[in-house]
């Protein structure tokens, strides 16, 4: 049975999904696309670096936009509760000879830079400078009204192991899917710990690779909004898929593809999760509404194209699927 008891007493306590590090080509381009049009907020700016967040954000960034030769990520953020957690964190990834190193990063406190099982660089911090929340300034609500960061999906070669890890570290499974028959396989899972449908999710494939960065909107109108902002001014292109709505979630999407080819969606009306017996809710890989409970299928690039991490290399998947593709 793939499927296991949720640890609620996990090595350290990981509060969020925080934020992402993105290697960009053309500094002045993504802020043309994520700025000027999405509407993300500027925290800070340098000749190398972006520092983005949402309206409702009062941590310093959620998206940090790096200048760099190549298209990639370089770590994945996740807040923790206190400073003893970063201790406690960087005990346990020592134990499993997972790397341990504290770099000296922007407007961050103390942070670990360390990796899972797969090599996906991930940074654990408890403090990060204090920015102003402009919830209700609204006249600094542009593009997708875009709120907060909510969730990182990625590609993973074994779903199994990865699920595993996490599950470990007190991430908690809110909707998976599998294949059919008596020795079904982990597909996807969607693990949270926040108390919304997801964090944190993975999905099968050539990995580890980020899928997308999930970014919160208000409402539904919001995304028809920017999709006929996008259609207007240059980026129509950068659509990738949608409007529709998700049958695991829940969620009204769009995604949309930056200049370097991230991709990112836009994301709202999940659900709540916080019951400690919450049951896990099972989609087959077969079932067409899991993916897309109504719009267009997704198209082949969404199962097969991610973001590289940074020097490390991707593993064929273990499990071999056949996903609904559009055609």
């Amino acid at each position: 049975m793939p499927i296991r008891d949720p640890v609620f007493d996990p090595p350290f306590n990981i509060v969020r999904a925080s934020h992402v590090e993105l290697g960009v080509r053309d500094l002045s381009r993504s802020r043309a696309f994520y700025v000027d049009c999405l509407g993300l907020l500027v925290s800070d700016e340098t000749k190398d670096a972006l520092y983005l967040r949402g309206v409702e954000e009062r941590n310093h960034h959620s998206l940090v936009l790096r200048r760099s030769r190549e298209a990639d990520v370089r770590a994945l953020g996740f807040k923790l509760a206190n400073e003893e957690d970063i201790d406690r964190a960087a005990s346990w990834f020592g134990r499993r000879n997972l790397p341990t190193t504290f770099p000296d990063l922007p407007h961050q406190g103390r942070t670990l830079r360390t990796a899972d099982v797969f090599g996906m660089p991930l940074d654990l911090y408890a403090q990060m400078d204090h920015a102003e929340s402009m919830l209700q300034r609204y006249s600094a609500h542009q593009g997708a009204r875009i709120q907060r960061i909510d969730h990182l999906n990625c590609f993973t070669p074994d779903v199994q192991a990865s699920y595993d890890f996490y599950r470990e570290l007190g991430f908690r499974l809110t909707e998976y899917t599998e294949t059919d028959g008596d020795e079904a396989e982990l597909w996807a899972v969607w693990m949270h710990r926040k108390g919304n449908v997801h964090d944190l999710a993975f999905t099968n494939g050539a990995g580890p690779r980020l899928h997308h960065v999930g970014l919160w909107t208000p409402g539904v109108l919001d995304i028809i909004h920017i999709c006929d902002v996008m259609a207007t001014c240059g980026y129509l292109a950068n659509m990738e898929r949608g409007p529709g709505r998700h049958g695991i979630s829940n969620a009204f999407f769009l995604y949309v593809r930056d200049p370097d080819g991230h991709r990112v969606e836009l994301f709202t009306s999940d659900y709540l999760t916080v019951d400690p017996d919450h049951a896990p809710i099972r989609w087959s890989l077969t079932d067409p509404r899991r993916q897309t409970l109504w719009g267009q299928p997704a198209p082949a690039s969404w199962f097969n194209e991610g973001s590289a991490f940074s020097g490390v290399v991707a593993r064929a998947p273990v499990l071999a699927a056949q996903p609904i593709v559009a055609m």
